[in-house]
């Protein structure tokens, strides 16, 4: 058996999609719902277009191939997820099929109220990283037998990092000596070794996927990437959000060793240091959250 890490293949091949479309396929598959708005989400993803169907409810369209092999997973196994989780997250009310020159499976999702979480619209830091460290165990103690195992539909998240080992070593080469002690760090992560316990994972827990409603978290959303396999991923938000204190109580929470602390950190450096070789104000959130991971 080859040990050689997955194949990302090519970049996915994103196509277009407008409010227009959007309403002739929900008035074509489902037309008691054909008389409702659509209008686009303010912050949409990259992965997804959303647009908001009336004020409950937002429909959910994968940009490339790829991001559509997600589909068939999310209708299956949020249902399963959702009454097992202390906090909301999206559940499908209903599966499209392509049409109106959309040539993907979209979803209908009812729409969860709240704003991408920030650093600072949290209220009380402590309070959140526990409350999102009660969620990851969660997920994590879901029973994962006939779970999605890694692979092009979640990026290879619950896989070896060593399927990004090409991009993260690509970034430190050209940042040169501006990451002193990244390097080092990024080979601590591809060594430290994992149980082999398949353990469910949401796969990006990004900033933008955790809504705060009152500065508290509130719902959690975009399970595109989730999957059994090593949890250790749904680790990177300790140092791409949290601060130093909460960064503390969320691994206390959680009971997490110090290999899996390695590759969650590996994680976060991976995006991280891809983050720091572009331009404008990724590249300064980069150099930001570098700065949190190599400080531990």
């Amino acid at each position: 058996m080859s040990d050689a890490p997955p194949d990302l293949g090519p970049l996915p091949q994103r196509v277009g999609v407008d409010a227009d479309q959007v309403r002739r396929l929900v008035g074509d598959q489902f037309p008691h719902w054909a008389g409702l708005p659509v209008r686009p989400v303010r912050e949409s993803g990259w992965d997804n277009f959303t647009f908001h169907l009336g004020d409950a409810m937002v429909v959910r369209l994968p940009s490339a191939a790829e991001y559509a092999l997600a589909v068939e997973k999310e209708q299956r196994w949020l249902p399963a997820l959702a009454p097992r989780l202390p906090l909301p997250i999206p559940v499908p009310l209903a599966a499209g099929r392509p049409g109106a020159g959309y040539p993907f499976p979209w979803s209908v999702y009812r729409w969860l109220d709240g704003e991408p979480a920030t650093a600072a619209g949290v209220a009380d830091p402590v309070r959140f990283a526990g409350d999102l460290a009660g969620f990851v165990a969660a997920v994590q103690h879901v029973d994962a037998t006939d779970g999605p195992r890694p692979g092009k539909h979640n990026w290879f998240r619950g896989a070896t990092l060593r399927t990004y080992d090409g991009q993260a070593r690509r970034a430190l080469t050209k940042l040169g000596g501006t990451t002193d002690g990244a390097a080092a760090l990024w080979e601590a992560a591809l060594t430290a070794p994992w149980d082999g316990v398949d353990r469910w994972f949401h796969g990006d827990l990004a900033p933008g996927n955790l809504l705060l409603r009152g500065g508290e978290l509130a719902a959690v959303i975009d399970f595109g990437t989730c999957g059994v396999g090593d949890p250790a991923c749904d680790l990177a938000i300790a140092w791409t959000l949290l601060t130093a204190e909460g960064r503390r109580v969320f691994r206390e929470r959680l009971s997490v060793d110090d290999a899996t602390w390695a590759r969650g950190r590996g994680w976060a450096l991976w995006k991280t240091l891809v983050a720091c070789t572009r331009t404008g104000e990724e590249a300064a959130n980069g150099r930001r959250v570098l700065g949190e991971i190599l400080a531990g």
